[in-house]
């Protein structure tokens, strides 16, 4: 598993619900392998292991944080629920009806317009901390990526709560733009992964729930794995020089055999990777304004803007320039 760390601050936010039921976190901290007090980011395997822990002490999944508790086994339960899913779309809405069934609130609903697909959290009441809807998201976003076998990059997470003192690490985390202090909280993504089919079986489901839940917590994120590494490389150079895949495998000394096979087995391709890029330097391109359509077309490395105007409308369902006037 990748080393990845979660910030000392996430860490704070897990123990909050432990302090709140009047229980001692010094023994949660021990058996999770973590310092007490907690001084610094931890790995996610000692994060992973301290949800295991915490979750065992209040027979809760969700850190005492829903309207009602997620009792132990709920999550392997979801899994199971997902599993036999025929598209993303699916066992995202099998996962939703099943979280709220499970916590009553906040619970969530799939809405898809213009070309994308967002994640509405609906909760009565006062907003919850940003650490409970970044949980829903964390647990959502998670296993849907391993159902699909490939990361869903995100276009944007909002929270209705307020900033954190470290909001930053929000951002960091996500790999997208973040907004606190806002009307809802919603996650979104492209559209177009909603068709992709589910790639997992029971065998595969007993060896992910073995590593659960620190395998979510890194395995999916957007600074993971080789297609991470790709991706660094084609934002380094201007699209009308991105290099073909043999060149490119050849910078990540492997060889184009290798590259292929160990994309394939994070479920992507060097053409899927471009793709993305390519969208998402279309999007932050029109939003910083300063050039024109056709001006961002050519640098994209499309041979003419009409080109352009058919791959963005299949990206988002909306033309460029309708895009920028919705900013």
């Amino acid at each position: 598993m990748e080393r990845r760390m979660i910030s000392a601050g996430f860490v704070e936010d897990a123990l909050a619900g432990v302090r709140r039921a009047g229980l001692p976190v010094a023994p949660l901290l021990a058996r999770a392998g973590i310092p007490d007090p907690v001084g610094a980011s931890v790995s996610a395997e000692q994060y992973g292991a301290l949800w295991r822990e915490i979750a065992r002490a209040l027979d809760d999944e969700y850190f005492g944080m829903g309207a009602r508790p997620m009792r132990a086994g709920s999550f392997a339960m979801l899994c199971q629920v997902i599993l036999h899913a025929a598209t993303l779309e699916e066992a995202l809405k099998r996962a939703l009806r099943f979280l709220r069934l499970v916590l009553d609130a906040p619970h969530g609903r799939l809405e898809v317009a213009d070309g994308l697909a967002r994640i509405v959290l609906e909760d009565d009441g006062p907003a919850r901390s940003a650490f409970a809807y970044r949980t829903f998201w964390v647990i959502v976003h998670g296993i849907t990526c391993w159902l699909v076998g490939r990361r869903i990059p995100l276009r944007g997470v909002d929270f209705r709560a307020p900033s954190p003192a470290h909001g930053p690490d929000y951002g960091l985390f996500f790999g997208a733009p973040v907004r606190f202090s806002q009307p809802a909280s919603v996650l979104a993504f492209d559209a177009a992964f909603l068709k992709l089919p589910a790639r997992r079986d029971e065998k595969a489901l007993a060896e992910f729930l073995r590593r659960a839940p620190a395998n979510i917590l890194v395995r999916y994120r957007h600074d993971a794995g080789l297609a991470a590494r790709v991706r660094v490389h084609l934002r380094a150079a201007p699209p009308t020089a991105w290099p073909g895949v043999g060149a490119i495998a050849a910078r990540l000394r492997l060889s184009e055999l290798t590259l292929r096979r160990r994309l394939k087995a994070e479920g992507q391709t060097y053409r899927d990777i471009k793709e993305e890029v390519r969208r998402s330097l279309a999007l932050e391109w029109l939003g910083a304004g300063g050039r024109g359509v056709g001006e961002i077309a050519a640098d994209l490395g499309f041979s003419e803007p009409s080109a352009f105007h058919r791959a963005f409308r299949k990206w988002t369902g909306q033309s460029p320039g309708a895009y920028r006037r919705r900013g």
